[in-house]
């Protein structure tokens, strides 16, 4: 799980439009990196400000916010690439960006921002889940936005944070006093 301090490190040194577009698209929504890789430019909503992600895990359809700072990511990127079909498209041009090159993406950026911590696509994911916990977002709109089937399932990813323990207050301090 990366601080929101670290993903903002991680994003900073990401030199190419096109790579920070692609892993800060996945951070902003949740997504798999299957999910990003496979993004269309059609899937992009700019008017109800939504994310279609086709055949999820589980072959679903589902939506996920498309924040305002993406979208103006996203339409830098796209006025500079003029993707066709596939929003990051691969080296053929013809098919999508390889889960492959996302990883060697994430690694670079990692080794230029100087993280000891091992980012991944996932782990962007999960510091999305996290993130959104600590920010105050109930667990069941998280268990939507993530696709999961099973609210167990959620609770994997979401991390409490060190500072947030301290700031809980124990149910013993609600009773009277005895």
């Amino acid at each position: 799980m990366l601080s929101l301090e670290e993903v903002q490190r991680f994003f900073a040194a990401i030199p190419s439009l096109r790579h920070r577009a692609l892993l800060v698209t996945a951070y902003a929504a949740g997504l798999r990196v299957s999910e990003v890789a496979r993004l269309q430019v059609a899937d992009i909503d700019s008017q109800q400000m939504l994310i279609r992600i086709r055949q999820s895990k589980g072959h679903k359809d589902r939506y996920v916010m498309l924040s305002p700072r993406l979208l103006v990511l996203l339409r830098q990127y796209w006025r500079a690439a003029h993707p066709k079909t596939w929003l990051f498209p691969g080296r053929s041009g013809t098919e999508p960006i390889s889960r492959r090159g996302i990883a060697w993406v994430c690694q670079q950026a990692r080794d230029t921002a100087g993280l000891r911590k091992t980012v991944t696509v996932r782990s962007l994911r999960h510091s999305f889940a996290t993130h959104l916990l600590d920010a105050g977002q109930d667990v069941r709109t998280i268990q939507l936005l993530m696709g999961h089937a099973s609210l167990r399932t959620t609770a994997l990813y979401l991390h409490v944070a060190p500072g947030q323990i301290n700031t809980a207050a124990s149910p013993l301090d609600s009773l009277p006093a005895f």
